[in-house]
């Protein structure tokens, strides 16, 4: 039931997400509501966000388990549904990155950047930074979305059930809308340990899911670096997996500067397009695991 739990709410959510419905952001900007006061000189602590994310996961893990105890396994599926449409999907992009590719095709760079600037890192939201520079960064905030709010939570519900699921997603959600600014880099470093492993796996799927023999070529950089971030990991092996210089706007725009005006929507199509073979076969893997009977 795993499979079929995992699947319809991940289906449930795209579609939500096509209609930019239910932004789970906003219930945990409420949740986090309640540290917006700290003592003085402890605005830099973890133990309150912590708290707040880890109760309502062992909650949850409590529950699902109080279900398997009293042989009514079957009632923790829907809840487990529930939970998993909340946690997944990204609102909003959708209209974002349409808006963002039709102003590159106009080659206005300047809307194209007024429309994504707010997903940018603050580093990269100045209006002077170079087209390829911001395509790159709008790349990486979409890869690492998409591996944050799909594939994390797939690998934690998978290897330890909906308790991980929620704190994988808390954490995330703690580094981006916690209200003392100086705590998030802490919940960044814990973070950072919950999405070594499967952003690595993420690593190796996209290998299988686009160009083998273009990701062979980085997989070794990509997977030896054993301190990189999650971004920074997939940004290097999706380079490799995908054809027609996807990630490398300067390359592309040398050999191909007729078609400079279409490289913002395909590098985003191709870019996506990985995404959602990955995930299938992440979904193919599952169906494999339960049908030999390890999940």
């Amino acid at each position: 039931m795993i499979l079929l739990v995992f699947l319809a709410a991940y289906l449930v959510r795209r579609r939500l997400d096509s209609h930019d419905r239910l932004n789970p952001e906003t219930l945990w900007r409420w949740l986090f509501h309640q540290g917006r006061r700290v003592r003085a000189g402890h605005e830099a602590g973890v133990a309150v966000g912590l708290t707040l994310v880890f109760l309502p996961a062992l909650v949850a893990a409590l529950v699902v388990h109080l279900f398997d105890l009293s042989g009514l396994s079957v009632m923790a599926y829907p809840l487990e549904f529930v939970l998993l449409v909340f946690l997944m999907g990204i609102p909003g992009w959708g209209a974002t990155l349409r808006a963002y590719r039709e102003a590159w095709q106009r080659g206005d760079m300047q809307a194209a950047w007024h429309h994504i600037k707010d997903r940018l890192p603050a580093e990269h939201r100045s209006t002077a930074i170079a087209p390829e520079a911001m395509h790159l960064s709008l790349s990486r905030a979409l890869m690492v979305a998409v591996f944050q709010r799909f594939f994390l939570i797939a690998f934690w519900y998978v290897v330890g059930g909906i308790g991980l699921a929620i704190l994988a997603r808390g954490l995330v959600a703690l580094t981006e809308h916690w209200p003392q600014s100086s705590a998030r880099p802490r919940f960044a470093r814990l973070l950072s340990w919950v999405e070594w492993l499967p952003s690595r796996l993420l690593s190796l799927t996209f290998g299988i899911a686009g160009d083998l023999a273009g990701w062979l070529r980085v997989a070794g950089q990509a997977l030896s670096r054993l301190g990189s971030g999650a971004g920074e990991v997939l940004m290097l092996s999706a380079n490799g997996a995908l054809t027609g210089y996807a990630l490398d706007p300067a390359r592309f725009s040398r050999i191909h500067p007729e078609e400079w005006t279409a490289f913002g929507g395909r590098s985003l199509s191709a870019i996506r397009g990985l995404l959602n073979r990955s995930m299938l076969v992440w979904v193919c893997a599952l169906a494999l695991l339960v049908i030999a009977g390890m999940v």
